[in-house]
């Protein structure tokens, strides 16, 4: 068994620092089986990349993710790029051994996330999809009460993820906002993060009815977009916008409980508000992003004069990953999230053990988003489909 892991990362800004920052603060907080080695950065511009890897300790960059993938000193390959790239990166590594780390969401389309499914089961590699709020320990704790029969049996699910960075009409038409790169807008990109963590602490969701909106269709160009288009003597510099403004769904559930689903980038004022209430015939739990450092508990247990939603600081070393940090009533926040993937997919490629979540997660996830956006387009309730990988 080697001594190190040597990571390659294909993207650099957003996730890439959020993951780099990661990797750097994993093993001093946690006791890790093996040191992790930041070695190739890899994306398309050379001076951005640079500087991205100069600040956050890469060894060396690169152009070219085929051939870093290919390497034989590499055995991680973190996926940070657009989605559009996800697929054909994640089935290169797999064929060539490597353990895979993937942001969401996972593809496309599932029928993209069905062909990485299989390319990992052939390989045998670990492999996770990047739904780091299954990492906030508020959330573990959720999951945590709900095994152990606090809720009793489940009744609904009520999920929002809002945000509001595209309200201005000038906003560029960056790639978040076209269906060949994204494959999907808030649809896709916060839904996804909601989809999984039903599934985590409700199950799996059997139907779906949805309407997905649009508000703005035309946003101008990237100003080097818009630079060439001008050259070219071709249109005003301004692009059409080709994903989902807003989505809702309605869902039921395999064990009958029904939930909603609300993902909007067009929530004036909020900016990160991921936000969402489990109902059950015991109790209820309610959780905002936001607040990370706490959960909502309701319990019919209480007696009558001392019922009502009380407030859980989930800073007590007894709770999931806390131990690790800072003393009781010292809070962490959203980077601790990422933090707590790392160690737990370290841990799961020494131990040769399942991540959760992982691509198969991911499918599942994929196939909810597909066929809600097929509900959309024929106005029909439509079931979600699960294929065999």
């Amino acid at each position: 068994m080697t001594d190190a892991l040597k990571i390659a990362i294909v993207g650099y800004k957003f996730m890439g620092k959020a993951h780099s920052n990661a990797y750097h603060k994993a093993g001093r907080f946690f006791e890790l089986p093996i040191e992790l080695v930041l070695q190739t950065a890899c994306g398309r511009h050379r001076d951005g990349l640079a500087e991205f890897a100069n600040r956050w300790g890469w060894r060396e960059t690169a152009t070219s993710w085929r051939e870093v993938v290919a390497r034989d000193d590499i055995d991680i390959v973190d996926i940070s790029s657009p989605t559009d790239t996800h697929r054909e990166i994640a089935i290169a590594a797999a064929e060539a051994g490597k353990h895979i780390l993937c942001e969401k969401p996972m593809s496309l389309s599932a029928a993209d996330a069905l062909s990485m499914c299989a390319a990992v089961k052939r390989a045998g590699v670990t492999h996770a999809i990047g739904h780091n709020y299954r990492r906030v320990p508020a959330i573990r704790l959720a999951k945590q009460m709900i095994e152990d029969g606090k809720l009793g049996e489940l009744y609904h699910w009520r999920g929002t993820y809002l945000q509001d960075w595209i309200v201005d009409p000038n906003f560029p038409l960056t790639w978040h906002l076209q269906q060949e790169r994204a494959g999907y807008g808030p649809h896709g990109d916060l839904n996804s993060h909601s989809v999984d963590l039903a599934r985590y602490l409700v199950g799996e969701i059997k139907s779906v009815q949805c309407t997905l909106t649009q508000f703005i269709d035309q946003r101008p160009l990237p100003d080097e977009e818009r630079e060439a288009a001008f050259a070219a003597a071709v249109g005003q510099g301004t692009g059409h916008v080709t994903v989902d403004d807003a989505s809702f769904m309605v869902v039921e559930f395999d064990n009958g409980a029904l939930g909603s689903f609300e993902a909007s980038r067009f929530a004036t004022g909020r900016k990160n508000y991921n936000y969402f209430e489990i109902y059950g015939s015991k109790g209820s739990l309610c959780f905002n992003l936001e607040r990370l450092n706490e959960l909502q508990f309701f319990s019919r247990e209480d007696p009558p004069t001392a019922q009502g939603f009380k407030t859980i600081l989930v800073t007590e070393s007894s709770h999931p990953y806390i131990a690790n940090w800072w003393p009781p009533g010292h809070s962490i926040g959203y980077e601790h999230t990422f933090i707590h993937q790392v160690v737990d997919f370290v841990r799961c490629i020494q131990g040769a053990t399942e991540m959760e979540p992982n691509f198969f997660d991911g499918l599942r996830t994929m196939e909810v988003l597909d066929a809600a956006a097929l509900s959309s387009r024929e106005g029909r309730r439509v079931d979600v489909p699960r294929a065999e990988v």
